[in-house]
């Protein structure tokens, strides 16, 4: 397992290395490097999430260690689907580094979890785990397109184009993409949401318990809920979408991190564990 571990970290740190080469040199050769090896951490870090499911028979998201694990490959994972839709080479420089620096952090974790409950081990938590992972990766992927619009959009207005201008994709390239990721996200989240009421319905008996992490949860849908409708309604595009997009990735982390260290809930009880 720590093999796998392993060699996912250091073809993710490779495949930074070529993504940065791309953007320095753009040559094509770099970028096709750069996927080759991300694609290969991809299976590798695949490999190890599902040895280490059939080793422990549960769910792998007990703890931080796993939760970063996966939060990291629902990211490269995320990124090979949307590669695939609009062909944004230049995004690995913004997804690989993200994804070894997450394997990094959670690699100098605890890798003890706690001993399967009932509660752990329910389709309906399977659901809502796997929804909000790949969706908040989405949001992840929304939040990198809004920096590299901003980028080009700086370098587009200034007198001087600089290192960007030539990097970077066309402004109506960025914000498709963006929405795109966005839509994606939004509308996983909103099922991991709907899953994880039912799932406390079952395990608690309460569809609502005001836990921190769920109000935060719900301040987090609203925000995406109402750049949508800003979006469709009003015509928020562009710029206004991008630092939207970087907002509400912040409170995404918040959510996913901060509320469980900072706040009392029984979603923190898992994360804080030792």
């Amino acid at each position: 397992m720590e093999l796998l571990f392993t060699v996912t970290i250091i073809l993710y740190l490779l495949s930074t290395a070529w993504y940065i080469a791309y953007l320095c040199l753009q040559k094509d050769r770099q970028s096709k490097a750069g996927y080759i090896l991300l694609i290969s951490g991809l299976a590798v870090h695949t490999s190890a999430i599902v040895y280490a499911m059939i080793r422990s028979g549960r769910f792998p998201a007990q703890n931080l260690h796993e939760t970063l694990s996966l939060a990291a490959w629902a990211i490269v994972c995320t990124f090979m689907i949307f590669q695939h839709r609009y062909q944004l080479k230049i995004l690995g420089v913004y997804v690989a580094p993200l994804a070894a620096i997450v394997m990094v952090a959670a690699s100098n974790l605890p890798q003890d979890a706690l001993v399967a409950k009932h509660i752990l081990n329910n389709a309906w938590l399977v659901l809502h785990i796997g929804s909000v992972f790949i969706g908040e990766a989405s949001l992840a992927l929304a939040c990198g397109v809004g920096c590299l619009y901003l980028l080009q959009e700086h370098a587009i207005k200034s007198k001087r184009h600089g290192f960007f201008y030539r990097r970077l994709p066309s402004l109506d390239l960025l914000d498709s993409a963006g929405y795109a990721c966005i839509v994606a996200g939004f509308t996983l989240v909103t099922v991991g949401l709907i899953t994880g009421v039912i799932y406390a319905k079952a395990i608690w008996g309460r569809f609502w318990g005001w836990d921190p992490k769920e109000i935060w949860s719900g301040i987090t849908w609203l925000l995406y809920a109402a750049l949508l409708h800003q979006r469709l309604t009003v015509g928020w595009r562009g710029r206004k979408s991008a630092i939207m997009a970087i907002i509400g990735f912040c409170v995404v982390l918040f959510t996913f991190l901060g509320v469980n260290f900072l706040l009392e809930g029984h979603h923190g009880e898992f994360t804080r564990m030792k």
